[in-house]
């Protein structure tokens, strides 16, 4: 493979990005689906829903087709989370990125290039809540290229957020990311991100699939946070 570098984002990379971010949001729905069916609790569904409908109707028919039903209605409700935050993303961030993460010194967003493609992005905010707005750096959107992982670029592109943070004199960087995404947990993990806390937002929980909070505390930081 062809080696890679890290820049800053241009207006020219705007139609790759956006492509590299749906592309890889569009893997979480069917990643989604394959942890549903794996819960015993959909199974009790299946069968439930189709025994009912044989002993309240009797009909065979009835049955065998509730099961095919309900299945094509799980696979729109995995869909539904992710849907809804590209759609969230493309009317907030991502609607202008230059706007939204270079206009303004604490903020950024990177792209990964090989060969003249974009294989992987970040961006960084700062935290909205105003007491925090100084102190913390939110890492959004780390993605890269189906083909081009196990190459170190998403490690790489976290070590470029990690970097920008102190140079900007943030103490913390705090993501929060699905547990569903195995890879991208076991990485921030082995690069010392910290579990803050886990939630289960009403449409992430019907899922029964939790997010995840994680924190980085920059070197400044660390002491507080240990004797805390």
């Amino acid at each position: 493979m062809a080696p890679y570098h890290i820049r800053k984002y241009q207006e020219s990379d705007r139609t790759q990005v956006l492509d590299l971010f749906f592309h890889a949001l569009d893997e979480y729905g069917p990643a989604s689906f394959r942890h549903i069916l794996k819960l015993p609790r959909t199974l009790m569904l299946l069968l439930g829903v189709s025994l009912g409908l044989l002993l309240v109707s009797g009909s065979w028919l009835l049955a065998l087709i509730a099961s095919p039903t309900l299945l094509t209605a799980l696979r729109f409700l995995c869909k539904y989370p992710w849907t809804k935050f590209t759609a969230d993303c493309l009317r907030t961030d991502m609607s202008n990125i230059t706007k939204s993460y270079l206009s303004e010194p604490g903020s950024c967003f990177w792209v990964a290039e090989a060969e003249g493609q974009v294989v992987g992005i970040v961006g960084a905010l700062p935290v909205k809540e105003r007491s925090l707005h100084k102190e913390q750096l939110e890492l959004l959107h780390l993605y890269v290229a189906l083909d081009r992982r196990g190459q170190g670029i998403a490690k790489a592109l976290v070590r470029t957020v990690l970097q920008f943070a102190r140079n900007q004199g943030y103490s913390q960087v705090v993501l929060t990311t699905s547990m569903l995404q195995h890879s991208a947990l076991a990485l921030y993990q082995r690069m010392g991100f910290q579990k803050l806390h886990q939630f289960s937002p009403l449409c992430w929980r019907l899922l029964a699939v939790p997010l995840v909070t994680f924190v980085y505390c920059l070197p400044s930081a660390q002491a507080f946070w240990e004797h805390e």
